[in-house]
Protein backbone atom coordinates (compact mmCIF):
# COMPACT_ATOMS: atom_id res chain seq x y z
CA UNK A 1 0.00 0.00 0.00
CA UNK A 2 1.21 3.94 -0.28
CA UNK A 3 -0.19 7.27 -0.13
CA UNK A 4 1.96 10.42 -0.83
CA UNK A 5 1.73 11.24 -3.92
CA UNK A 6 4.74 11.48 -6.28
CA UNK A 7 4.45 15.72 -6.07
CA UNK A 8 4.74 16.06 -2.98
CA UNK A 9 7.29 13.25 -2.08
CA UNK A 10 9.38 11.73 -4.90
CA UNK A 11 9.46 8.14 -4.69
CA UNK A 12 13.35 7.97 -4.57
CA UNK A 13 13.22 10.71 -1.51
CA UNK A 14 14.81 9.39 1.42
CA UNK A 15 12.35 11.10 3.48
CA UNK A 16 9.37 9.51 1.74
CA UNK A 17 6.86 8.25 4.02
CA UNK A 18 3.94 6.12 2.17
CA UNK A 19 2.65 4.51 5.44
CA UNK A 20 3.41 1.10 3.65
CA UNK A 21 3.28 -2.21 6.10
CA UNK A 22 2.54 -5.24 3.92
CA UNK A 23 0.11 -7.75 5.53
CA UNK A 24 0.36 -11.60 6.23
CA UNK A 25 -1.80 -14.07 3.87
CA UNK A 26 -3.75 -15.85 6.46
CA UNK A 27 -4.56 -12.45 7.75
CA UNK A 28 -5.86 -11.31 3.98
CA UNK A 29 -8.13 -14.30 3.98
CA UNK A 30 -9.84 -13.88 7.69
CA UNK A 31 -10.39 -10.50 6.39
CA UNK A 32 -12.08 -11.77 3.08
CA UNK A 33 -13.49 -14.46 4.70
CA UNK A 34 -15.43 -11.95 7.79
CA UNK A 35 -16.16 -9.55 4.84
CA UNK A 36 -18.16 -12.28 2.45
CA UNK A 37 -15.67 -12.02 -0.11
CA UNK A 38 -15.93 -15.92 -0.34
CA UNK A 39 -15.48 -18.09 -3.94
CA UNK A 40 -18.74 -19.97 -3.10
CA UNK A 41 -20.57 -15.97 -3.88
CA UNK A 42 -20.65 -15.73 -7.39
CA UNK A 43 -17.80 -12.86 -7.36
CA UNK A 44 -18.17 -12.29 -11.23
CA UNK A 45 -21.31 -9.88 -10.56
CA UNK A 46 -19.89 -8.00 -7.77
CA UNK A 47 -17.65 -5.19 -7.59
CA UNK A 48 -14.23 -4.86 -5.22
CA UNK A 49 -12.02 -2.42 -4.06
CA UNK A 50 -8.41 -2.32 -3.03
CA UNK A 51 -7.73 1.05 -1.58
CA UNK A 52 -3.89 0.76 -1.60
CA UNK A 53 -2.65 -2.56 -3.48
CA UNK A 54 1.01 -2.09 -2.14
CA UNK A 55 2.90 -5.68 -2.82
CA UNK A 56 -0.69 -6.97 -3.78
CA UNK A 57 -1.79 -9.36 -0.94
CA UNK A 58 -5.02 -8.48 -1.22
CA UNK A 59 -5.24 -8.23 -4.77
CA UNK A 60 -3.80 -11.79 -5.44
CA UNK A 61 -6.35 -13.28 -2.64
CA UNK A 62 -8.83 -11.23 -4.38
CA UNK A 63 -8.13 -12.43 -7.89
CA UNK A 64 -8.02 -16.16 -6.41
CA UNK A 65 -11.13 -16.50 -5.17
CA UNK A 66 -13.04 -14.48 -8.16
CA UNK A 67 -11.45 -17.08 -10.38
CA UNK A 68 -12.35 -19.82 -8.54
CA UNK A 69 -15.54 -18.32 -8.59
CA UNK A 70 -15.66 -17.78 -11.92
CA UNK A 71 -15.15 -21.74 -13.28
CA UNK A 72 -18.03 -22.47 -10.77
CA UNK A 73 -20.20 -20.29 -11.02
CA UNK A 74 -19.87 -18.29 -14.40
CA UNK A 75 -17.87 -20.93 -16.11
CA UNK A 76 -19.01 -19.86 -19.84
CA UNK A 77 -18.55 -16.05 -19.27
CA UNK A 78 -16.20 -14.40 -21.32
CA UNK A 79 -12.92 -13.25 -19.77
CA UNK A 80 -13.38 -9.55 -20.35
CA UNK A 81 -16.66 -9.58 -18.36
CA UNK A 82 -14.41 -9.87 -15.36
CA UNK A 83 -13.23 -6.10 -15.94
CA UNK A 84 -15.46 -4.26 -13.47
CA UNK A 85 -15.02 -6.78 -10.84
CA UNK A 86 -11.98 -5.94 -9.46
CA UNK A 87 -10.76 -2.36 -9.05
CA UNK A 88 -7.14 -1.55 -7.05
CA UNK A 89 -5.24 2.05 -7.28
CA UNK A 90 -1.92 3.06 -5.83
CA UNK A 91 0.58 5.83 -6.31
CA UNK A 92 3.68 3.97 -6.58
CA UNK A 93 4.42 3.09 -9.92
CA UNK A 94 6.49 0.02 -8.89
CA UNK A 95 3.24 -1.24 -6.92
CA UNK A 96 1.31 -0.55 -9.60
CA UNK A 97 3.23 -2.28 -12.09
CA UNK A 98 4.53 -5.23 -9.86
CA UNK A 99 0.54 -5.61 -8.92
CA UNK A 100 -0.62 -5.58 -12.79
CA UNK A 101 1.71 -8.19 -13.30
CA UNK A 102 0.70 -10.70 -10.64
CA UNK A 103 -3.11 -10.08 -11.83
CA UNK A 104 -1.58 -10.98 -15.60
CA UNK A 105 -0.16 -14.20 -13.95
CA UNK A 106 -3.29 -15.52 -12.02
CA UNK A 107 -5.74 -14.54 -15.06
CA UNK A 108 -2.71 -16.86 -17.28
CA UNK A 109 -2.69 -19.81 -14.75
CA UNK A 110 -6.79 -19.71 -14.90
CA UNK A 111 -6.58 -20.01 -18.70
CA UNK A 112 -7.44 -16.24 -20.06
CA UNK A 113 -5.56 -15.59 -23.07
CA UNK A 114 -2.49 -13.50 -22.28
CA UNK A 115 -3.11 -10.64 -24.03
CA UNK A 116 -6.70 -10.25 -22.49
CA UNK A 117 -5.25 -11.04 -19.10
CA UNK A 118 -2.50 -8.16 -19.25
CA UNK A 119 -5.81 -6.38 -20.89
CA UNK A 120 -7.35 -7.04 -17.07
CA UNK A 121 -4.85 -6.60 -14.98
CA UNK A 122 -4.44 -3.00 -16.17
CA UNK A 123 -7.88 -2.36 -15.78
CA UNK A 124 -7.85 -3.80 -12.42
CA UNK A 125 -5.04 -2.02 -11.07
CA UNK A 126 -4.87 1.52 -11.41
CA UNK A 127 -2.61 4.06 -10.42
CA UNK A 128 -3.80 7.42 -8.90
CA UNK A 129 -4.76 8.70 -5.31
CA UNK A 130 -7.78 6.63 -4.10
CA UNK A 131 -8.75 9.61 -1.54
CA UNK A 132 -9.14 12.36 -4.50
CA UNK A 133 -9.22 10.21 -7.70
CA UNK A 134 -12.41 7.83 -6.97
CA UNK A 135 -15.24 9.16 -8.89
CA UNK A 136 -18.40 8.29 -7.13
CA UNK A 137 -20.47 7.02 -9.20
CA UNK A 138 -18.08 3.74 -9.00
CA UNK A 139 -20.11 1.92 -6.35
CA UNK A 140 -18.49 -1.29 -4.83
CA UNK A 141 -19.66 -3.88 -3.20
CA UNK A 142 -16.64 -4.59 -1.31
CA UNK A 143 -13.80 -2.47 -0.09
CA UNK A 144 -11.22 -4.28 1.40
CA UNK A 145 -7.48 -3.80 2.48
CA UNK A 146 -5.03 -2.18 4.54
CA UNK A 147 -5.16 1.25 4.14
CA UNK A 148 -1.92 3.38 5.15
CA UNK A 149 -1.10 4.76 8.33
CA UNK A 150 0.23 8.38 7.63
CA UNK A 151 0.66 10.95 10.70
CA UNK A 152 -0.80 14.24 9.54
CA UNK A 153 3.01 15.73 10.05
CA UNK A 154 4.49 13.62 7.30
CA UNK A 155 2.00 15.29 4.72
CA UNK A 156 2.90 18.23 2.50
CA UNK A 157 0.47 21.05 3.97
CA UNK A 158 -1.57 21.46 0.20
CA UNK A 159 -2.02 17.59 -0.11
CA UNK A 160 -3.01 17.44 3.60
CA UNK A 161 -5.33 20.47 2.65
CA UNK A 162 -7.14 18.73 -0.24
CA UNK A 163 -7.61 15.70 1.84
CA UNK A 164 -9.04 17.62 4.55
CA UNK A 165 -11.48 19.08 1.63
CA UNK A 166 -12.17 15.91 0.21
CA UNK A 167 -13.09 13.93 3.49
CA UNK A 168 -14.65 15.85 6.22
CA UNK A 169 -13.90 13.21 9.10
CA UNK A 170 -9.93 13.91 8.79
CA UNK A 171 -10.18 16.55 11.07
CA UNK A 172 -8.29 17.17 14.24
CA UNK A 173 -5.26 14.98 14.51
CA UNK A 174 -6.63 12.47 12.57
CA UNK A 175 -4.36 10.24 10.50
CA UNK A 176 -4.79 9.53 6.49
CA UNK A 177 -6.50 6.48 7.39
CA UNK A 178 -9.33 7.78 8.41
CA UNK A 179 -9.61 9.44 5.23
CA UNK A 180 -9.33 5.69 3.46
CA UNK A 181 -12.42 4.66 6.28
CA UNK A 182 -14.29 7.96 5.10
CA UNK A 183 -14.21 7.47 1.16
CA UNK A 184 -14.63 3.61 1.92
CA UNK A 185 -17.89 4.03 3.31
CA UNK A 186 -18.81 6.62 0.74
CA UNK A 187 -18.33 3.73 -2.14
CA UNK A 188 -20.46 0.50 -0.46
CA UNK A 189 -23.74 0.01 -2.07
CA UNK A 190 -26.59 -0.52 0.34
CA UNK A 191 -25.54 -4.01 1.70
CA UNK A 192 -22.00 -3.50 0.82
CA UNK A 193 -18.94 -4.36 3.41
CA UNK A 194 -15.87 -3.35 4.24
CA UNK A 195 -12.91 -5.12 5.47
CA UNK A 196 -9.76 -3.42 6.92
CA UNK A 197 -6.83 -4.22 9.15
CA UNK A 198 -5.99 -0.63 10.56
CA UNK A 199 -5.18 1.13 13.91
CA UNK A 200 -8.48 0.54 16.35
CA UNK A 201 -7.41 4.30 17.63
CA UNK A 202 -10.22 6.22 16.06
CA UNK A 203 -12.61 4.27 17.72
CA UNK A 204 -12.20 5.81 20.94
CA UNK A 205 -9.60 9.22 20.21
CA UNK A 206 -11.02 12.61 19.76
CA UNK A 207 -10.05 12.57 16.23
CA UNK A 208 -12.43 9.55 15.11
CA UNK A 209 -15.87 11.22 16.37
CA UNK A 210 -16.56 12.63 13.07
CA UNK A 211 -16.14 9.03 11.57
CA UNK A 212 -18.00 7.51 14.57
CA UNK A 213 -20.81 10.21 13.92
CA UNK A 214 -20.86 8.98 10.09
CA UNK A 215 -21.54 5.40 10.81
CA UNK A 216 -23.76 5.89 13.39
CA UNK A 217 -25.89 8.32 11.70
CA UNK A 218 -25.32 7.75 8.43
CA UNK A 219 -26.74 4.27 7.99
CA UNK A 220 -23.66 2.09 8.54
CA UNK A 221 -23.16 -0.88 10.86
CA UNK A 222 -20.26 -2.62 12.56
CA UNK A 223 -19.65 -6.25 12.28
CA UNK A 224 -16.99 -7.50 13.35
CA UNK A 225 -14.00 -6.01 15.20
CA UNK A 226 -10.98 -8.74 15.69
CA UNK A 227 -8.61 -6.30 18.37
CA UNK A 228 -4.86 -7.88 17.33
CA UNK A 229 -2.50 -5.45 19.52
CA UNK A 230 -0.28 -8.41 20.08
CA UNK A 231 -0.48 -10.46 17.13
CA UNK A 232 2.68 -10.58 14.15
CA UNK A 233 -0.09 -9.54 11.66
CA UNK A 234 2.64 -7.92 9.07
CA UNK A 235 5.55 -8.71 7.80
CA UNK A 236 7.35 -6.84 9.84
CA UNK A 237 6.67 -5.42 13.24
CA UNK A 238 4.84 -2.35 13.76
CA UNK A 239 2.96 -0.49 16.31
CA UNK A 240 0.09 0.39 15.28
CA UNK A 241 -2.71 -1.18 17.50
CA UNK A 242 -4.20 -2.80 14.37
CA UNK A 243 -7.65 -4.41 14.39
CA UNK A 244 -9.92 -6.24 11.64
CA UNK A 245 -12.88 -4.22 11.58
CA UNK A 246 -15.88 -4.83 8.88
CA UNK A 247 -18.47 -2.21 8.20
CA UNK A 248 -21.35 -2.36 6.36
CA UNK A 249 -23.71 -0.22 4.67
CA UNK A 250 -26.83 -1.01 6.64
CA UNK A 251 -29.03 -1.38 9.57
CA UNK A 252 -27.03 -2.47 13.21
CA UNK A 253 -27.45 -6.09 13.85
CA UNK A 254 -25.76 -7.99 16.16
CA UNK A 255 -21.75 -6.88 16.52
CA UNK A 256 -19.50 -9.55 16.87
CA UNK A 257 -16.19 -8.86 18.70
CA UNK A 258 -12.82 -10.62 19.72
CA UNK A 259 -9.57 -9.78 21.12
CA UNK A 260 -6.90 -11.93 19.77
CA UNK A 261 -3.25 -12.52 21.81
CA UNK A 262 -0.03 -13.06 20.59
CA UNK A 263 -0.33 -16.67 19.90
CA UNK A 264 -2.96 -15.96 17.44
CA UNK A 265 -1.73 -17.37 14.05
CA UNK A 266 -3.26 -19.06 10.51
CA UNK A 267 -5.19 -22.05 12.78
CA UNK A 268 -6.46 -19.59 15.33
CA UNK A 269 -7.67 -17.57 12.82
CA UNK A 270 -9.35 -20.41 11.21
CA UNK A 271 -11.29 -21.24 14.73
CA UNK A 272 -11.98 -17.60 14.92
CA UNK A 273 -13.55 -17.76 11.71
CA UNK A 274 -15.33 -20.62 12.41
CA UNK A 275 -17.34 -19.52 15.46
CA UNK A 276 -17.62 -15.80 14.13
CA UNK A 277 -19.92 -16.97 11.61
CA UNK A 278 -21.74 -19.45 12.90
CA UNK A 279 -24.99 -18.13 14.50
CA UNK A 280 -24.27 -19.96 18.14
CA UNK A 281 -24.60 -17.45 20.84
CA UNK A 282 -21.66 -19.49 22.95
CA UNK A 283 -19.01 -17.03 23.73
CA UNK A 284 -15.33 -17.43 22.19
CA UNK A 285 -12.71 -18.77 25.21
CA UNK A 286 -9.48 -20.34 24.30
CA UNK A 287 -6.32 -18.71 25.23
CA UNK A 288 -5.00 -17.24 22.03
CA UNK A 289 -8.75 -15.57 21.29
CA UNK A 290 -12.05 -14.73 22.91
CA UNK A 291 -14.91 -13.54 21.68
CA UNK A 292 -18.69 -12.71 22.02
CA UNK A 293 -22.02 -11.64 20.50
CA UNK A 294 -23.51 -8.26 21.10
CA UNK A 295 -27.06 -7.54 20.24
CA UNK A 296 -26.76 -3.92 20.24
CA UNK A 297 -24.04 -1.72 19.45
CA UNK A 298 -23.16 2.16 20.08
CA UNK A 299 -25.71 4.32 18.23
CA UNK A 300 -23.78 7.56 18.93
CA UNK A 301 -20.28 9.70 17.88
CA UNK A 302 -19.50 8.95 21.54
CA UNK A 303 -16.00 7.22 22.27
CA UNK A 304 -16.81 3.25 21.45
CA UNK A 305 -15.72 0.76 24.29
CA UNK A 306 -12.72 -0.79 24.54
CA UNK A 307 -12.11 -4.11 26.40
CA UNK A 308 -12.50 -7.79 26.29
CA UNK A 309 -15.25 -9.40 24.26
CA UNK A 310 -16.56 -10.40 27.57
CA UNK A 311 -16.57 -6.98 29.71
CA UNK A 312 -18.17 -5.31 26.38
CA UNK A 313 -20.89 -7.87 26.71
CA UNK A 314 -21.22 -6.67 30.14
CA UNK A 315 -21.23 -2.95 29.14
CA UNK A 316 -23.98 -3.71 26.88
CA UNK A 317 -25.73 -5.90 29.37
CA UNK A 318 -25.29 -2.78 31.75
CA UNK A 319 -27.17 -0.83 29.23
CA UNK A 320 -29.84 -2.69 28.90
CA UNK A 321 -30.52 -3.07 33.26
CA UNK A 322 -29.52 0.00 34.88
CA UNK A 323 -29.61 4.32 34.21
CA UNK A 324 -27.19 6.51 33.05
CA UNK A 325 -25.47 7.88 36.02
CA UNK A 326 -26.52 11.26 34.89
CA UNK A 327 -30.36 11.19 34.72
CA UNK A 328 -33.10 14.05 34.56
CA UNK A 329 -35.03 11.36 36.31
CA UNK A 330 -32.65 11.06 39.28
CA UNK A 331 -31.73 14.82 39.11
CA UNK A 332 -27.79 13.89 38.83
CA UNK A 333 -25.78 16.02 36.92
CA UNK A 334 -22.10 15.83 36.09
CA UNK A 335 -20.00 18.74 35.04
CA UNK A 336 -16.39 20.65 35.09
CA UNK A 337 -15.69 23.30 37.25
CA UNK A 338 -14.81 26.70 36.29
CA UNK A 339 -12.20 27.80 34.18
CA UNK A 340 -10.64 31.14 34.65
CA UNK A 341 -7.73 31.67 31.41
CA UNK A 342 -5.64 33.54 33.99
CA UNK A 343 -5.38 31.05 36.58
CA UNK A 344 -2.45 33.22 38.13
CA UNK A 345 -5.29 36.26 38.74
CA UNK A 346 -8.50 34.29 38.99
CA UNK A 347 -7.23 31.94 42.02
CA UNK A 348 -5.86 33.60 44.99
CA UNK A 349 -5.39 32.44 48.67
CA UNK A 350 -5.61 36.03 49.56
CA UNK A 351 -8.98 36.36 50.88
CA UNK A 352 -9.34 40.48 50.58
CA UNK A 353 -8.05 40.92 47.06
CA UNK A 354 -11.39 42.03 46.30
CA UNK A 355 -14.91 42.40 48.19
CA UNK A 356 -15.83 39.37 50.47
CA UNK A 357 -19.07 39.50 48.09
CA UNK A 358 -16.53 38.65 45.35
CA UNK A 359 -14.21 35.92 46.93
CA UNK A 360 -15.48 32.61 46.69
CA UNK A 361 -13.88 29.25 48.08
CA UNK A 362 -12.68 26.83 45.53
CA UNK A 363 -11.87 23.65 45.63
CA UNK A 364 -8.71 22.63 44.28
CA UNK A 365 -7.32 19.14 42.88
CA UNK A 366 -5.01 18.53 46.09
CA UNK A 367 -7.66 19.47 48.34
CA UNK A 368 -9.00 16.18 47.77
CA UNK A 369 -6.24 14.00 47.48
CA UNK A 370 -6.20 12.51 50.56
CA UNK A 371 -9.82 11.06 50.02
CA UNK A 372 -10.93 13.14 52.49
CA UNK A 373 -11.76 16.91 51.35
CA UNK A 374 -9.33 19.30 53.26
CA UNK A 375 -9.46 22.89 52.11
CA UNK A 376 -6.53 24.23 50.88
CA UNK A 377 -7.06 27.92 51.41
CA UNK A 378 -7.76 29.14 47.33
CA UNK A 379 -10.20 31.51 46.37
CA UNK A 380 -11.97 32.43 43.24
CA UNK A 381 -11.75 36.30 42.60
CA UNK A 382 -15.73 36.08 41.38
CA UNK A 383 -16.70 38.40 38.53
CA UNK A 384 -20.10 36.72 38.87
CA UNK A 385 -23.56 37.13 40.44
CA UNK A 386 -26.75 35.68 39.98
CA UNK A 387 -28.11 37.44 36.90
CA UNK A 388 -24.55 37.59 35.22
CA UNK A 389 -21.46 39.68 34.99
CA UNK A 390 -20.79 42.34 37.83
CA UNK A 391 -20.44 46.08 36.73
CA UNK A 392 -16.93 47.07 37.62
CA UNK A 393 -18.40 50.57 38.62
CA UNK A 394 -20.23 48.56 41.34
CA UNK A 395 -17.43 46.80 43.13
CA UNK A 396 -14.10 49.12 43.35
CA UNK A 397 -11.90 46.34 44.85
CA UNK A 398 -12.51 43.83 42.54
CA UNK A 399 -11.80 46.60 39.54
CA UNK A 400 -8.84 47.98 41.55
CA UNK A 401 -7.59 43.74 41.34
CA UNK A 402 -8.79 43.20 37.80
CA UNK A 403 -6.50 46.13 36.58
CA UNK A 404 -3.41 45.68 38.32
CA UNK A 405 -3.61 42.67 36.74
CA UNK A 406 -5.18 43.73 33.43
CA UNK A 407 -2.28 42.88 31.27
CA UNK A 408 -2.56 39.20 31.87
CA UNK A 409 -6.37 39.53 32.25
CA UNK A 410 -6.73 41.64 28.94
CA UNK A 411 -4.40 39.29 27.08
CA UNK A 412 -6.81 36.38 26.85
CA UNK A 413 -8.67 35.86 24.03
CA UNK A 414 -12.01 35.95 25.46
CA UNK A 415 -11.68 39.26 26.77
CA UNK A 416 -10.45 40.49 23.32
CA UNK A 417 -13.82 39.23 21.83
CA UNK A 418 -15.49 42.09 24.18
CA UNK A 419 -14.28 44.96 25.73
CA UNK A 420 -17.13 45.46 27.46
CA UNK A 421 -16.87 41.84 29.23
CA UNK A 422 -13.08 41.86 29.57
CA UNK A 423 -13.00 41.01 33.34
CA UNK A 424 -15.20 37.69 32.78
CA UNK A 425 -13.67 33.97 33.80
CA UNK A 426 -13.72 31.48 30.23
CA UNK A 427 -16.60 30.14 32.11
CA UNK A 428 -19.74 31.48 33.85
CA UNK A 429 -19.92 30.67 38.01
CA UNK A 430 -23.06 29.33 38.55
CA UNK A 431 -23.73 30.35 42.39
CA UNK A 432 -26.85 27.93 43.54
CA UNK A 433 -23.74 25.74 43.09
CA UNK A 434 -22.22 26.34 46.04
CA UNK A 435 -25.53 25.16 48.56
CA UNK A 436 -25.07 21.84 47.73
CA UNK A 437 -22.79 18.89 48.05
CA UNK A 438 -21.06 17.16 45.82
CA UNK A 439 -18.18 14.30 44.67
CA UNK A 440 -15.65 15.63 43.47
CA UNK A 441 -12.93 13.62 41.17
CA UNK A 442 -9.67 13.82 39.67
CA UNK A 443 -9.39 13.98 35.85
CA UNK A 444 -6.20 12.28 35.35
CA UNK A 445 -5.96 9.39 38.05
CA UNK A 446 -4.84 5.79 38.05
CA UNK A 447 -8.33 4.50 40.19
CA UNK A 448 -11.30 6.25 40.56
CA UNK A 449 -11.12 8.60 43.64
CA UNK A 450 -14.45 9.95 44.67
CA UNK A 451 -14.83 12.79 47.46
CA UNK A 452 -17.43 14.52 49.12
CA UNK A 453 -16.95 18.07 49.17
CA UNK A 454 -19.46 19.83 51.62
CA UNK A 455 -21.77 22.75 50.09
CA UNK A 456 -19.88 26.08 49.91
CA UNK A 457 -17.06 25.44 47.59
CA UNK A 458 -17.26 25.98 43.96
CA UNK A 459 -14.87 23.49 42.03
CA UNK A 460 -11.74 24.77 39.66
CA UNK A 461 -11.79 22.96 36.87
CA UNK A 462 -8.91 20.29 36.98
CA UNK A 463 -12.09 18.74 39.06
CA UNK A 464 -15.23 17.19 37.90
CA UNK A 465 -18.01 17.28 39.84
CA UNK A 466 -21.47 15.54 40.38
CA UNK A 467 -24.76 16.88 42.15
CA UNK A 468 -27.51 14.98 42.80
CA UNK A 469 -31.54 16.03 44.51
CA UNK A 470 -31.61 12.04 44.76
CA UNK A 471 -28.77 10.59 45.75
CA UNK A 472 -27.29 10.20 49.12
CA UNK A 473 -23.56 11.15 47.84
CA UNK A 474 -21.93 8.65 50.58
CA UNK A 475 -23.72 5.88 49.42
CA UNK A 476 -23.08 7.12 45.47
CA UNK A 477 -19.40 7.71 46.37
CA UNK A 478 -19.43 4.08 47.21
CA UNK A 479 -20.78 2.58 43.68
CA UNK A 480 -18.20 5.04 42.40
CA UNK A 481 -15.10 3.63 44.59
CA UNK A 482 -15.74 0.29 43.10
CA UNK A 483 -14.01 -1.60 40.42
CA UNK A 484 -18.10 -2.16 38.88
CA UNK A 485 -17.80 1.72 38.24
CA UNK A 486 -14.12 2.20 37.46
CA UNK A 487 -14.42 -0.55 34.59
CA UNK A 488 -17.00 1.27 33.02
CA UNK A 489 -14.85 4.57 32.79
CA UNK A 490 -11.98 2.44 31.93
CA UNK A 491 -14.04 0.67 28.30
CA UNK A 492 -14.87 3.94 27.39
CA UNK A 493 -12.06 6.48 28.33
CA UNK A 494 -8.79 7.33 26.55
CA UNK A 495 -6.02 5.43 28.59
CA UNK A 496 -2.93 7.62 29.05
CA UNK A 497 0.67 6.62 29.35
CA UNK A 498 1.05 3.62 31.83
CA UNK A 499 -2.22 3.25 32.20
CA UNK A 500 -3.65 6.38 33.60
CA UNK A 501 -7.42 6.51 33.47
CA UNK A 502 -9.01 10.15 32.42
CA UNK A 503 -12.31 10.83 34.67
CA UNK A 504 -14.17 13.78 32.65
CA UNK A 505 -17.87 14.18 32.35
CA UNK A 506 -18.07 12.73 28.66
CA UNK A 507 -17.02 9.23 30.37
CA UNK A 508 -18.77 9.35 33.66
CA UNK A 509 -21.91 10.22 31.62
CA UNK A 510 -21.05 6.61 30.22
CA UNK A 511 -21.95 4.88 33.20
CA UNK A 512 -24.71 2.85 34.67
CA UNK A 513 -26.00 2.61 38.08
CA UNK A 514 -29.05 1.24 39.59
CA UNK A 515 -30.98 3.74 41.33
CA UNK A 516 -30.96 4.46 45.18
CA UNK A 517 -34.16 3.24 45.35
CA UNK A 518 -33.24 -0.18 43.88
CA UNK A 519 -30.44 -0.52 46.56
CA UNK A 520 -30.97 -2.32 49.90
CA UNK A 521 -30.84 -0.41 52.53
CA UNK A 522 -27.96 -3.06 54.19
CA UNK A 523 -26.99 -2.84 50.99
CA UNK A 524 -26.59 0.75 50.93
CA UNK A 525 -25.13 1.03 54.51
CA UNK A 526 -22.39 -1.02 53.25
CA UNK A 527 -21.40 1.73 50.30
CA UNK A 528 -21.86 4.37 52.36
CA UNK A 529 -19.50 2.99 54.85
CA UNK A 530 -16.83 1.89 52.07
CA UNK A 531 -16.69 5.13 51.13
CA UNK A 532 -16.35 6.60 54.39
CA UNK A 533 -13.48 4.53 55.23
CA UNK A 534 -11.84 4.17 51.67
CA UNK A 535 -12.01 0.59 51.57
CA UNK A 536 -12.44 -0.59 48.26
CA UNK A 537 -12.74 -4.19 48.61
CA UNK A 538 -15.59 -3.31 51.01
CA UNK A 539 -17.15 -1.21 47.85
CA UNK A 540 -16.31 -4.06 45.52
CA UNK A 541 -18.57 -6.57 47.78
CA UNK A 542 -21.13 -4.35 48.08
CA UNK A 543 -21.43 -3.01 44.40
CA UNK A 544 -21.98 -6.43 43.12
CA UNK A 545 -24.68 -7.02 45.34
CA UNK A 546 -26.45 -3.61 44.49
CA UNK A 547 -25.83 -4.28 40.61
CA UNK A 548 -27.06 -8.30 41.12
CA UNK A 549 -24.08 -9.21 39.73
CA UNK A 550 -22.15 -12.58 40.91
CA UNK A 551 -18.26 -11.42 39.92
CA UNK A 552 -17.19 -8.92 37.27
CA UNK A 553 -15.84 -9.87 33.63
CA UNK A 554 -12.02 -9.99 32.88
Amino acid sequence: MSLLAPAAYPENAPQQNFGAVFTRRWVVDLILDLSGYTADVDLTQLTAVEPSVGDGAFLSAMADRLLTARATHAPDATWASLAGCIRAWDLQESHVKTCRELASASLRAAGCPAEIANSLATSWVRAGDFLLDTPDEEAADFVLGNPPYIRIEDLAPDLLAAYRRACPTMGGRADVYIGFLERSLDLLKPGGRLGFICADRWMRNQYGKRLRQKIAKQGFALDYALTMHEVSAFAVEVSAYPAITVLRHGPQRTAILGNAAEAFGPAEATRFQTWALTDSTVELLEPSVTGARLPHWQSTADSWPDGSPHLLAWLDELNERFHPLESSDSHTRISIGVATGADAVYVTKNAEAAEPERMLPLAMAADIASGTFIWGGNYLVNPWEQNGLVSLADWPELRRYLTQNSAAVRGRAIAKKNERTWHRTIDRVTLPLTKQPMLLLQDMKARIHPVLAPAGFYPHHNLYYIVSETWDLEVLGGLLLSEAVERQVAAYCVKMRGGTLRFQAQYLRRVRVPQQEEIHEVVQEELRLAFRSRDRDRANTAALLAYGLESLPD
